[in-house]
């Protein structure tokens, strides 16, 4: 079983001056759901190479048993110190797709091709597409067979406005995830803030928040088992 984890290469958080990026967490605790089930596990990215951590996401108060095992973990660190191109990817060659958040993919993944087409293919191809946090806003331009947005009429969630707010950041993204996952047809639906909280339709597999990640890895290996069978 292979396992691709897509993270963001953009770092700046809109023109506040502040750094952003992808949230350790849910980096973290997918990767190790995954290598503890005996995945091999692939990081990718638009620009390849060491993508840009949100630093806020590593201050103790958001430290997790998962992220400190992880950055305690050489080999971890040599693969995200190297990711591959997320242009020079094929949907064939795996069989699990993970994308954490952070508000950098609210940026760059959202409004890249090879990504829009990397989830439109893995999803055509009945495999496992998980979002968590800002990441369920990447699939703002993904379209389903029939043309319409992948999410139309699919139960889905995702980091909520009220969320956003408690960050002190819904002027500053450039659009809130919330709003856009119901602006193209999405059922969303949420937790309390900070609670976790994920969704599966079919599968689509979203969370709603930091975490939610490992629960979103579990689900979308356990799709992986339900397809086998």
């Amino acid at each position: 079983m292979r396992a691709i984890i897509v993270l963001t290469s953009h770092d700046k958080l809109g023109n506040t001056g502040k750094k952003t990026g992808f949230w350790l967490e849910e980096l973290a605790a997918p990767y190790y759901v995954f290598k503890d089930a005996g995945a091999e596990i692939i990081l990718v990215s638009p620009k390849g190479g060491q993508p840009p951590l949100d630093p806020k996401s590593n201050e103790r108060d958001f430290q997790t048993d998962d992220t400190r095992r992880f950055l305690a973990d050489p080999e971890a660190l040599a693969a995200l110190a190297s990711t591959a191109k997320l242009s020079e990817i094929s949907e064939v060659d795996f069989d699990i797709f993970f994308y954490p958040g952070g508000h950098g993919p609210l940026w760059d993944l959202t409004e890249d091709r090879n990504s829009i087409t990397l989830i439109e293919s893995a999803y055509g191809a009945g495999k496992p597409v998980a979002l968590v946090c800002h990441a369920p806003g990447v699939l703002r331009h993904v379209k389903g067979r029939d043309g319409k947005p992948l999410v139309s009429g699919k139960r889905v969630t995702g980091f909520t406005n009220s969320e956003e707010a408690a960050v002190g950041l819904t002027d500053v993204v450039p659009f809130l995830v919330e709003d856009a996952l119901k602006q193209i047809g999405g059922d969303f639906s949420a937790a309390d803030d900070w609670n976790v909280h994920v969704v599966r339709d079919g599968q689509l597999i979203t969370g709603q928040n930091p975490a939610s990640s490992a629960e979103a890895a579990h689900l979308a290996l356990r799709a992986v088992a339900r397809a086998a069978r």
